[in-house]
């Protein structure tokens, strides 16, 4: 059996800060290394924005926390160059069983088609996934992580917001342009603030443990409602790196958390579970009432909340950390552009409602998950009942069923910065404005490729089987914001132009709906801005004046 995972300690360095005659400004301050900050500033650094990473610890989380990452999640850390660390790391998973009592009411496959460079998820212990993170972050000339740095004040200016940080040798002051408080549920810049959540707390408590067995059990999610195990409740299970197991069981809002967290009455619930033979050891075992709620906004003139700070979920689909690091991708292009004086200040408001509305979406699934898993009325639970009874004999029950509909990524179809279709243009299917890209197996120079690979940290124009007007792609490219051109050429193994990519099987062509001519504008977050049927300058120029807040549609 593996054993307990010891943490690593991050040494506390003094800074150049520390010694200035007066407070140093910074372009970017981020507050909290978990996972939603070090994405942040990885990003940034990416966009050769320099960054501050502030962290109040000198080491990562303890106990497992968030384990489970969808794939748009591992698409966005593949962009900042560990998502190939984490997928190989963690243990990737496709395949779920949904139990009623004894029986296997169904099982799914939540990636069915072939072409994707990332797993439908990975799950890892929250600890090691920062673990690489931070080992990326260290990497990175362009991030000064500061270990043992608690910001202890903070005051909001026109121009700039202040803090007060305290460390082993005392306090001292820096300023910065912009704050990204991505310090977690306890935010120190939320209270500070005065500011609330609204929402509700998901009157239910659960009992959450990291068991380390040796036991072999498939790799697939796996829940029970009202198993004879554990009657009248739920069971969640999920595999981690190393032979931990993620179990979560549902103990009622009346339980007692203390009672709950005896080592003894955990060790008898887990051996009901794993056998009464079974060899594991118990990582950690915590009782927690979730939450479901958010800040009204998320941007406050200079201070803009991620993660945590500015959202919280119950874990009803992985919602958590997900939700987290796509706040940070949405945001990390637009401080580039506003600080490089590419963009309005104004654009950052597009993240307060593109991540709001995304916010809203996790909030309302889970909130549905947890209605389902604990009914609130005997009326209820009799029609939950009912609907996992016929799940097991009738497909179409099924999508009655509800043991937390996992993480999926929000399209930003209301978006200002999202170009609707033309009527014109009629597509039938497609990857559509405001929603993330596609990847798909491609070739280059003859060499396997990803499509999202050429995709990200720039607009791009991704224009198929089409050779755009002599003179245009430098136009694009030299626009206040610049367009790159990427051409994909269908069915071609080897295109004539060298920079075109190759989509031999016509996967990329089926996922985007493409017909010859058919082109994409893609945000720097691999969001879609726009589409049209003919590559047109004049449509491209327009829909990139929308995209970075310059002009919006009326």
């Amino acid at each position: 059996m593996a054993p307990s995972h010891l943490r690593p300690g991050f040494g506390y360095r003094r800074s150049a800060d520390q010694d200035a005659p007066a407070p140093v400004r910074h372009p970017v301050v981020v507050v909290g290394a978990g996972p939603t900050g070090l994405s942040m500033a990885i990003d940034l650094a990416l966009h050769r924005v320099p960054v501050v990473l502030l962290d109040d610890d000198n080491t990562v989380s303890p106990g497992s926390r968030a384990v489970c990452y969808a794939k748009r999640t591992l698409e966005v850390w593949d962009r900042l160059g560990v998502g190939e660390a984490v997928v190989a790391r963690g243990v990737g998973w496709r395949n779920g069983w949904v139990h009623h009592r004894k029986q296997l009411v169904y099982e799914f496959d939540l990636l069915t088609e072939a072409g994707h460079k990332m797993p439908a998820f990975t799950n890892l212990q929250q600890y090691l996934l920062e673990e690489a993170l931070v080992a990326r972050a260290h990497e990175m000339a362009g991030i000064d992580l500061r270990w043992r740095n608690r910001v202890i004040g903070l005051t909001v200016a026109a121009d700039h917001v202040a803090l007060v940080v305290d460390t082993p040798e005392g306090p001292y002051e820096l300023q910065c342009e912009w704050l990204v408080a991505a310090d977690g549920a306890k935010s120190f810049a939320r209270r500070q603030l005065g500011l609330e959540f609204v929402g509700q707390t998901i009157r239910d408590r659960f009992l959450i443990c990291d068991v380390a067995t040796d036991a072999d059990f498939p790799n697939l999610r796996q829940f029970w409602f009202d198993p004879p195990f554990h009657r009248e409740r739920s069971v969640l299970m999920h595999r981690q790196a190393d032979n931990l197991w993620r179990i979560d069981l549902q103990l009622g809002w009346y339980a007692d958390p203390a009672a709950e967290q005896v080592p003894e009455r955990v060790a008898m619930r887990l051996r009901r579970i794993l056998g009464e033979e079974a060899n594991f050891r118990v990582e950690s075992a915590e009782v927690y009432t979730f939450q479901c709620r958010r800040l009204e906004r998320f941007v406050h003139g200079r201070v803009l909340f991620a993660g945590d700070a500015a959202h919280q979920v119950s874990p009803f689909g992985a919602r958590g950390a997900n939700s987290g690091v796509q706040d940070a991708d949405n945001l990390g292009w637009k401080l580039r552009l506003v600080l490089a004086g590419l963009a309005p200040a104004a654009l950052l408001e597009s993240y307060n409602r593109e991540r709001v509305a995304a916010a809203d979406e996790n909030l309302r699934r889970a909130e549905q998950a947890a209605e389902f898993i604990a009914p609130r009325s005997p009326m209820a639970r009799a029609l939950r009942d009912a609907a996992l009874h016929l799940a097991g004999r009738f497909s179409f029950a099924r999508d009655f069923v509800n043991s937390g509909r996992l993480s999926q990524p929000t399209v930003y179809a209301g978006s200002p910065l999202t170009t609707p279709d033309h009527p014109a243009d009629r597509f039938g299917g497609g990857v559509l404005p405001g929603a993330p890209c596609m990847d798909a197996l491609v070739e280059r120079s003859g060499e396997a490729d990803w499509l999202l690979r050429h995709l990200g940290f720039c607009f791009t124009a991704l224009v198929f089987d089409a050779t755009p007007p002599s003179g245009q792609v430098e136009r694009l490219a030299a626009l206040p914001v610049p367009v790159r051109t990427v051409v994909v050429r269908v069915g071609t193994a080897e295109p004539a132009e060298e920079a075109c990519l190759a989509d031999t099987a016509g996967l990329a062509r089926d996922r985007y709906d493409a017909q010859p001519g058919t082109t994409y504008l893609i945000r720097p977050d691999q969001h879609v801005a726009a589409r049209w049927r003919r590559f047109d300058l004049t449509a491209i120029a327009a829909a990139m004046a929308r995209a970075t807040g310059s002009a919006e549609a009326a």
